[in-house]
C-alpha cells in the first residue's frame, strides 16, 4: 500500500533522530582519543644544560712549588770570586764513585789560589781536614737551619777560626784540589745542607742543589 506524505514525513524525521543520535555516541568515543593522541605528540620539553662553570668558582689550579730560598731569607752569592752565575754548571746529580753515589753538590771551577768567600752570612761551625773533601769549612746559618760546605781549598784565610762570624761575601780561603780533587781541574766543592738546630755537623742532613739557588732556576 502507499505510503501517504504524513507517513513520510515521520519515517524522515525518526531516521535524522537516530543518525543524530549514533553520531553523538560516536563522537563521545573518539574525543578521548584525539586528545590521548595530542597529549602523546606533544614534544617534550628538553631539560636546562648545566651551567657552565665560571672562572670564579672554577677549582684553583695546583700551584707551583715554590723555588728554593738561601737560608733566613738571604741570596746567595756565587762562593769564588770572580764567578758570574751564567758560568755555573749543575753538577748536583752527576755520578761519584763509579755511579755508587750522586755528587749532590757544585762545583765551581776557577784557577788555584782565586779566593773563596761565604756565600752568605753565619758562624764557623767546624774547619775539617778529609782524605774526600780536603780542606773543608761548615758555615752554619742564623737561624741553624742549613749548613753551607766549602771543600778542597788550598788554604784557609788566616785567622779564620770556629765559632767566628763572617759576613757575604768574606774571604774564606783560595780554590785548591786538596783531598780526592784532581790537580789539574782546581775547583770549590760547595754544597748546602737543610738540618736541624740541633743536629752536629757531621750528622746527616738534607742535600739542596745549591744551582737552583745561585742561578734561580
Amino acid at each position: 500500500m502507499a505510503m501517504s506524505f504524513a507517513d513520510r514525513l515521520l519515517n524522515i524525521a525518526v531516521t535524522a533522530t537516530l543518525t543524530s543520535a549514533a553520531w553523538i555516541v560516536v563522537g563521545g568515543e573518539l574525543m578521548p582519543t584525539r586528545e590521548a593522541d595530542e597529549t602523546a605528540a606533544a614534544p617534550v620539553a628538553a631539560e636546562p644544560a648545566a651551567a657552565p662553570t665560571s672562572p670564579a668558582t672554577a677549582a684553583p689550579a695546583t700551584a707551583a712549588p715554590a723555588p728554593v730560598a738561601a737560608a733566613a731569607g738571604e741570596a746567595l752569592v756565587v762562593p769564588v770570586s770572580g764567578v758570574r752565575p751564567d758560568q755555573l754548571a749543575d753538577t748536583f746529580g752527576d755520578e761519584r764513585g763509579g755511579g755508587a753515589r750522586l755528587h749532590e753538590a757544585l762545583d765551581i771551577m776557577a784557577p788555584e789560589g782565586t779566593p773563596v768567600v761565604a756565600a752568605a752570612a753565619g758562624t764557623v761551625e767546624k774547619l775539617f781536614h778529609s782524605d774526600a773533601g780536603g780542606n773543608t769549612i761548615y758555615i752554619r746559618s742564623p737561624d741553624r737551619q742549613t749548613l753551607h760546605y766549602y771543600a778542597h781549598l788550598r788554604a784557609y784565610t788566616p785567622g779564620l777560626a770556629e765559632g767566628q762570624q763572617v759576613r757575604s761575601g768574606e774571604r774564606l780561603g783560595e780554590v785548591g784540589a786538596s783531598g780526592n780533587a784532581d790537580p789539574a781541574a782546581p775547583h770549590l766543592h760547595f754544597a748546602i745542607l737543610r738540618t736541624t738546630p740541633e743536629a752536629e755537623w757531621w750528622e746527616p742532613a738534607t742535600a739542596v742543589d745549591p744551582y737552583r739557588v745561585l742561578v734561580g732556576r
